[in-house]
């Protein structure tokens, strides 16, 4: 059986999302509304308004998951505290990024508390238009290598080597699309990890476009890419996903298989497609060799976001605040 680690998930101890449609509103039963009236289905069948740790929990040992990464986004709100909670209650189990709104005035006061107050080793960038920062931040674009106000974040947490950096930036007609900006973050900051979520958004229509962002990445060891939700962007629910089959192909044709980490981006995708068919989908293609394989399932998320040094920093956290 291989080993797997979920690259790419979401826990969510309270609905509170926020983007360019506003705050995001709990209705029970794993419905939510945002304020301009669009109504989505949040949540898989049997949750109400939260997934917790001990949720998804069952649903790792049911599907035989053996760690999981909690990212943050802007569709559930950002889950830093929770995300603390729950990596410092089981260990062995979570590793995890923080988020910040860096147009906030106190945004490096939040950076430098989860670094050093709180032990995180990985923070979660969710630019786009369509979800994040670009579509509540709309008048003002920005390119995440030439802002000051990510530089400076960028700058402080290069004193951690190996430090994650993960990005969303949407969709290729959001003005928030930067591919090439990751290629030349990458190179300039070689002591920290980064990794773009959601394959660059991906479409077999547009595979070509695809094929030239990876080329700009070619070779450049530090910088991955997750191939979480790839079946939600394609609006794929036919398993065992032949759209995704062709671009993960094409993924590991031009960076090569220990640059690529398999995630779900549950549980808002295990929604759409089930989240046994979203962990087992690899398996019943022929994309990789088994050693491959593992790497793409297991070993790179191990090495990316399960670094000793990280572990060891939330192991040893203990939050001032709390008394």
């Amino acid at each position: 059986m291989v080993k797997k680690i979920d690259g790419h998930f979401h826990l969510v101890r309270a609905i509170s999302g926020f983007n360019g449609k506003g705050r995001l509103n709990p209705l029970g039963n794993g419905d939510a509304i945002w304020d301009d009236g669009d109504l989505i289905h949040l949540l898989p069948e049997g949750n109400d308004d939260d997934y917790t740790a001990e949720s998804f929990l069952k649903t790792m040992d049911e599907n035989g998951i053996e760690k999981a990464v909690v990212l943050q986004g802007s569709l559930n709100g950002y889950q830093n505290y929770y995300t603390y909670q729950s990596i410092k209650k089981y260990p062995e189990r979570f590793i995890g990024a923080f988020s910040v709104d860096f147009f906030a005035e106190n945004y490096m006061q939040i950076v430098e508390r989860h670094v050093e107050q709180l032990g995180f080793r990985a923070i979660k960038l969710e630019i786009s238009q369509g979800g994040g920062m670009h579509g509540y931040h709309f008048s003002t674009p920005f390119h995440l290598d030439d802002d000051a106000r990510v530089a400076k974040i960028l700058h402080y947490i290069s004193n951690y080597p190996g430090f994650v950096v993960t990005v969303d930036y949407g969709n290729f007609d959001q003005v928030s699309h930067q591919p090439e900006v990751m290629a030349r973050l990458a190179k300039e900051y070689p002591n920290l990890d980064f990794v773009v979520a959601h394959l660059s958004f991906p479409h077999v229509d547009r595979v070509e476009h695809l094929r030239s962002t990876l080329e700009n990445w070619r070779g450049i060891d530090n910088l991955y890419t997750d191939i979480s939700a790839i079946q939600d962007i394609d609006g794929e629910t036919n398993f065992p996903f032949p759209k995704s089959e062709t671009v993960v192909r094409l993924a590991k044709e031009i960076i090569g298989a220990k640059r690529i980490i398999w995630g779900t981006d549950s549980p808002w995708s295990a929604t759409f497609n089930s989240y046994n068919n979203l962990a087992t989908w690899l398996e019943n293609v022929d994309i990789f060799t088994p050693e491959e394989l593992e790497d793409v399932m297991h070993n790179n998320a191990e090495r990316v976001y399960f670094k000793p040094s990280a572990v060891e920093a939330i192991k040893n956290s203990v939050d001032p605040a709390v008394k």
